[in-house]
């Protein structure tokens, strides 16, 4: 069995069939590896995670070139359920919760996606719980009237509730107090090293992403510019350049991008 879960081969990826968002983007993520995805907006992490995903199409985008291997099979035209029940499963940017539903009635949402029975699910439950203590203390309130950190737990969580192989992850910092950015990456380092999840990040606080990644991809204008082992990167003085190339003259390209073409 080969230790690449997941391989991306020179990906390319446009709105409406014409605008290029993603331009030659390769990379790998092995099992139990933890990959951060860098850039500054309109770099092209979101399409490139939204292609992975198979989320594309409800953009208007799609791969227009290149292929998405996961766990030896070519998923690039896969839709978004089959994705998810092979395993893939992504926690879009904004901190998306049934925001009528409560914590707890969110979190069981992900278990039935799975068709899993109730005890299982209870079981389930417990594990978030101990990996995010401030869901449990809240699994009661209604999900769109907590913190937005507590919403991003769980948004998380409900997706650890499908129990993913791997879990794809766009912008968890964004809007966040750094504590709350700390404990939620130490919890997902946490599930990493004691179950082996393999997690893409997708992050613009390269800081926190290089710190808990085990590799790093950075993104510019769509291309990779700079790929290697995170403690590596840490230590380049130039990470910073290569990080936010291009962010104040093409900030939030990306998503004019797609908001153009809706």
């Amino acid at each position: 069995m080969s230790d690449v879960l997941l391989s991306v081969e020179g990906l390319v990826a446009t709105y409406n069939h014409a605008i290029h968002a993603v331009n030659d983007v390769s990379f790998a993520v092995r099992r139990g590896e933890i990959v951060a995805v860098l850039g500054a907006n309109g770099a092209g992490k979101s399409t490139t995670l939204q292609a992975i995903s198979g989320l594309l199409p409800a953009r208007r985008g799609q791969v227009a070139a290149g292929r998405i291997v996961f766990d030896g099979h070519d998923i690039t035209a896969a839709s978004p359920a089959k994705l998810v029940r092979a395993g893939i499963v992504p926690v879009l940017e904004g901190r998306h919760c049934f925001s009528s539903l409560t914590v707890e009635e969110n979190l069981i949402t992900g278990g039935i996606g799975r068709d899993a029975r109730s005890r299982v699910i209870r079981t389930d439950l417990e594990e978030i719980y101990d990996l995010f203590p401030r869901l449990k203390e809240h699994r009661r309130s209604i999900s769109g009237l907590t913190s937005g950190g507590e919403q991003q737990m769980t948004a998380i969580a409900r997706a650890l509730m499908s129990r993913p192989r791997l879990l794809v992850l766009d912008e968890p910092s964004m809007g966040l107090a750094p504590l709350i950015v700390e404990g939620i990456f130490r919890a997902l380092k946490q599930l990493n090293a004691e179950q082996g999840l393999a997690i893409l990040v997708a992050e613009q606080n390269s800081t926190v992403a290089l710190r808990f990644s085990d590799s790093a991809l950075v993104l510019e204008n769509g291309r990779g510019v700079l790929s290697g082992a995170s403690a590596a990167l840490r230590n380049r003085d130039d990470i910073k350049t290569l990080y936010l190339g291009g962010s104040t003259k093409k900030d939030a390209h990306e998503k004019r991008l797609a908001h153009a073409v809706a």
